[in-house]
């Protein structure tokens, strides 16, 4: 397949995959006006999980599933936890025109995080791009002059936390089996959320557990379109295609939760997205990024209910490499 068609493929895919997100998203909004975020979490992880370990249950490779690394294991597994709880809040209680550009304002920080954490070199562009995201930011939240509750703070805190985590995944990631990267916090998000499911239990009609099993699915295969989208696209292509999902939330907002965004938002917004991109841009020239933390981890902002697409393709390329070397008649 020629390079710009192949490119222009993963590119479509990947807008594809944003837009599946940007569905589950939505469902994960309106199930959080009625019920607690451990609710929707327990029951769409539930869902999710079977579909996972199908996927996983075709790693043939030798070894157990015992960390490496037990105590990074453990703290990536608790940020998930805390970064799924987050989200979920703060989707279920701002408009999703405010929520998504905070969310996006994770590029920013993984590169900012990188400096102390990879050792990663940030020079004049980056950090004048990683200034103005910061400021976009300001233009949204507003403070002082706008309103700024739980909502607000739980998705700072899930962007933060989803940064944090981002640079780990980019630390453990040759050390670690894919398997256990996938797996460890998956099972904490069933069994924190389990915990908590006696004391915020609701009864839930038919429909409404089907838009969880439709959230879990949704995020599952919106996962395995990225996968595809990377395999023929540059990640730095791929990346700058999350931020489709905004023109989605304003669709999605108008239509279904009756929200309008004001100009100071959009403007925000305009700069968040400009300077994500232009870092992700930045990093897929030469010589320009060592580490190259945002496009290596693949860390577009999600919720963290299913495994990401790194460790995806990471645990793809294993068994790829797997299989050529048991057919190498050498």
């Amino acid at each position: 397949m020629p390079v710009r068609t192949s490119t222009l493929n993963g590119a479509l895919l990947a807008l594809l995959s944003f837009g599946i997100y940007a569905i589950s998203d939505a469902i994960v909004k309106f199930m959080g006006a009625s019920y607690s975020p451990f609710q929707n979490i327990f029951f769409s992880g539930l869902f999710g999980f079977p579909l996972v370990a199908i996927m996983l249950m075709t790693d043939r490779s030798e070894g157990n599933l015992i960390p490496r690394k037990p105590a990074m294991t453990l703290l990536r597994s608790a940020l998930v936890v805390v970064n799924v709880l987050c989200g979920f809040y703060a989707f279920a209680t701002l408009p999703l025109s405010e929520a998504y550009p905070i969310f996006f304002a994770s590029p920013l920080l993984i590169t900012l995080f990188a400096i102390p954490m990879l050792g990663e070199r940030v020079g004049i562009h980056r950090g004048l791009a990683i200034v103005a995201g910061l400021l976009g930011v300001l233009v949204v939240l507003r403070p002082g002059q706008s309103h700024l509750g739980l909502g607000h703070l739980a998705a700072i805190a899930a962007a933060i936390i989803f940064a944090v985590n981002s640079v780990l995944v980019r630390i453990t990631g040759q050390s670690e089996r894919s398997v256990v990267i996938m797996l460890y916090p998956m099972i904490a998000n069933t069994l924190v959320s389990g915990m908590a499911l006696p004391f915020v239990y609701q009864p839930l009609p038919l429909a409404h557990l089907g838009l969880l099993a439709a959230m879990a699915t949704l995020s599952f295969l919106g996962g395995v379109i990225a996968i595809a989208a990377y395999r023929r696209a540059q990640a730095a292509i791929v990346a700058t295609m999350q931020y489709s999902q905004i023109i989605w939330a304003s669709i999605f907002g108008a239509l279904i939760f009756h929200e309008k965004s004001d100009v100071w938002t959009l403007v925000g917004t305009v700069i968040i997205i400009a300077s994500g991109i232009y870092i992700v841009l930045r990093e897929g020239t030469p010589a320009v990024s060592k580490t190259k933390p945002v496009t290596e981890t693949r860390a577009e902002f999600d919720l963290g209910l299913q495994p990401r697409s790194s460790a995806w393709l990471k645990f793809f390329d294993s068994r790829k490499s797997r299989a050529a070397e048991r057919n190498d008649p050498s």
